[in-house]
Formats: C-alpha cells, structure tokens, sequence
C-alpha cells in the first residue's frame, strides 16, 4: 500500500483564509459568529446567527467572467481554496495535473441556493425565464467537484461527496485511499459550503438552531450545560495529498501523513446520531492507522453544540479511548460549516499538531454533566506535543468520518 503525506493546505473561513490569520484568530479566542440582519425578513426564522466566510480575492486574470459564468459562490470559495492549497505544495503547472494520475474529491452538502431557487421558481411561476444555461452547474451537487476538474485541467478520477456535515472529511478519506491503492498519485480533496437561511432553516426547523440573537459572540456552546444549539458556517477548505515518494522525489514540503480513515453509517435514524456507531468509526480509523488509543494526543471534535449529538459523540469517544484524551470543537469559533468543516478543521488540526499547541473550546465554561468524562480543552490555548491526532464529523443519515493524521519531522 503507498503511504500517503499532505504537501499543501489552504481554507477561506471565517476566521481567516490563512493559518498566521486563522490561528491568530484561535489563540485570542476571537468568535466570528454575527448577528445576520438581513435574516429578519424571514417569517418564522427563529436564529439570526451565523459566521459568514472572510472577504476573498478572484484575480480577474485568472478567474475572467468566462471562467466564472459555471460558479456559484460554493464553487468559487472551493476553486480558490484549490487554487491556494496547489500552490502551497508547489504544484501549480505541474504536468502531474493533467496527466490522468491527479484526481479531485470534493464536496458541499448541496449546490448554489440561487440557482436552486431559480428551478424552483420554474415550477411555481410556470416560465423558463430564470433559468440560462450554466444555471444547472451551479446547482449541482456536484459543483464543486467538477468545476475544480475544469479549471485545473484534471484528467483522474472525480469523487463528489454531497453528505453533509461529513462531505469534506469524506473527501479526505475517498482520496486518501485512491493514492493509498495506487489508482492516483495527486487528490485535490476538501469541501465548500456556501452561507444561506435556507440551510439555518434546516436545523432550526429542528429547533437544533442557537437562537442568542443578542449576544452573538457567545454562541455556539458545544458541550456545555448551557448551550441551545448550533451556528451555521460558511468556507472552504482544501488538502493536497500525494504519494509519499513522489513528494519527496520532488522535494515538496510535506505538512503531515495521512494514516487511517474510518467511515460508516448508522443506519437507524436520519437525524438522531448513534453513539454505537461513532465508536465503530474512530476504530475503523485506528485500525486503519494500525495504532491503539493510546497513540492519539488529540481529538478535534465534531462538537456541533446540539445535545443529543454532544452527548452521543463525547461517550463514543469514551468508549474508544477509555481515558480522558484531550478535546475541542473548532466550530465554537465558525459555527457549523456543514460540507467544509471536515477539511477546514483538518488543515486547522494539522496546523496546531505541527505547532505544538491546540485551542480550547470557545464558551465552554460549565461541562455539561450528561458529557462523558474527557478532557475539555478550556479557558485559553493549552500546550500539547503529539504525534497523532484525530478528527471527527457525523452527518445526517447516521454518516460518520474518523480521519487520523500523523505528524511529521
């Protein structure tokens, strides 16, 4: 089996679109979450919260309107975080792109609203009058993937994983094990998600929405007894993972190693998250990895601020590690990105394992009692030197990512 290393990274969130930005972010404790005013025109939209994506550049030589016209706002933030990823590890204009060996596998949990928006008034107004030609692209769940194809030029494989809360960290795994077999040698994998009321409408129709309209910045609250739910996201974020000896044959800069991947479903409920079943995962995970518990110094948590899904994750966790292994939620800072979080919570993990340190969980002040017994990273960054750390999503019908990365000197 080929050994597979990350040799480049990059994300647009709302925190930041580069790691001295979103890091700084992180260790200041600084939450991106606002108040959305605009939403208020929304009957029946209890939340007003969510974490818009930072402000990003399209260098209009490199993104003309031609190249534009088949993007909506979820295909552009992913396009540019590939953009950027590739360049970190070199590989912009490289022949290795089109030569059929670079493949993409990328995901959001659905296509542009707008455009979607734009059929959907088809059926109720009975005219074709909104819609053009590239108005399919764009809604597409597939969107993301295929226009970064486009724009690149790849040649490989093409995975699209349209799943929700677990789309960019299945990408991850998808194209780690297309390098690991062999079939590629470059994967462009992450995910994208762009920000919309109708996806806070999702959950709040759940009354899984935190609806502290007032005091934006203390919401969400993953794992305390105080939250009251989750903040929607917005970004994107993408890894560039290559076979390890073609990375070093070229001398690229290797970030860290990717060793186990872990995916399964409930199969049992859409919405409810099964505790059973997380713990599956992560096992599948370090099996894969060939490592014991014991070897993880750090487990990013989904950590989404929903009860029954903190409570569901954190005694899975427990259960696998048997010990008070230190966690955290990044989505305490930027909210719930849906589609993005697996990959921008990937690049962030990966940044603060190379950097010896992690962040605590932001508003975790009081650890709900029902939580399993772990150790909560609380009030300010903490010091941490590992060779492994996982992260964890779960998403709606029960489907659950363990990814484990490895550092490396």
């Amino acid at each position: 089996m080929k050994r597979v290393v990350v040799t480049g990274m990059a994300g647009i969130s709302p925190i930041g679109n580069d790691w001295a930005a979103a890091g700084d972010r992180l260790r200041k404790g600084l939450s991106a979450v606002v108040r959305m005013e605009d939403w208020t025109q929304y009957q029946g939209l209890n939340t007003l919260l969510a974490a818009p994506a930072q402000p990003y550049d399209l260098p209009a030589d490199l993104y003309p309107r031609k190249v534009l016209r088949s993007m909506g706002p979820v295909a552009r933030m992913a396009v540019r975080a590939s953009d950027m990823a590739l360049r970190d590890a070199g590989l912009t204009g490289h022949p290795i792109l089109k030569s059929g060996m670079t493949g993409v596998a990328y995901g959001s949990s659905t296509g542009s609203p707008e455009a979607i928006g734009d059929f959907a008034r088809m059926l109720l107004n009975k005219t074709t009058d909104a819609i053009t030609a590239t108005t399919y692209i764009r809604m597409m769940p597939h969107t993301t993937s295929v226009n970064i194809a486009v724009y690149f030029g790849l040649q490989g494989r093409v995975y699209t994983t349209s799943t929700a809360c677990t789309s960019g960290s299945q990408s991850i795994g998808l194209a780690y094990e297309a390098i690991q077999s062999g079939r590629q040698t470059v994967m462009i994998a992450g995910g994208a998600e762009e920000l919309t009321p109708t996806e806070a409408a999702v959950f709040d129709t759940l009354f899984a929405t935190s609806v502290k309209n007032d005091s934006p910045t203390k919401s969400p609250r993953p794992f305390d007894r105080d939250r009251d739910g989750l903040v929607v996201g917005e970004g994107a974020g993408t890894l560039i993972l290559e076979e390890r000896e073609h990375a070093l044959a070229r001398g690229a800069r290797i970030h860290a190693e990717v060793i186990g991947f872990g995916t399964n479903c409930d199969g049992s409920h859409v919405t409810q998250p099964s505790s059973e079943t997380m713990s599956v995962a992560m096992k599948l995970a370090l099996r894969d990895a060939s490592l014991s518990g014991e070897a993880i110094g750090y487990v990013n948590a989904h950590g989404t601020a929903t009860e029954h899904g903190d409570i569901a994750e954190t005694a899975a966790t427990r259960e696998v590690f048997g010990r008070k292994v230190p966690i955290s939620s990044l989505k305490s800072y930027f909210g719930h990105t849906l589609g993005a979080c697996g990959a921008l919570e990937a690049w962030m993990t990966i940044e603060m394992m190379r950097n010896d340190w992690v962040s605590p969980t932001l508003n975790l002040v009081n650890v709900d009692p029902r939580c399993a017994d772990l150790d909560y990273v609380m009030e300010g960054p903490r010091r941490l030197s590992t060779e492994h750390v996982m992260t964890n999503n779960f998403a709606f019908g029960g489907i659950n990512t363990s990814l484990i990365f490895k550092r490396v000197p």
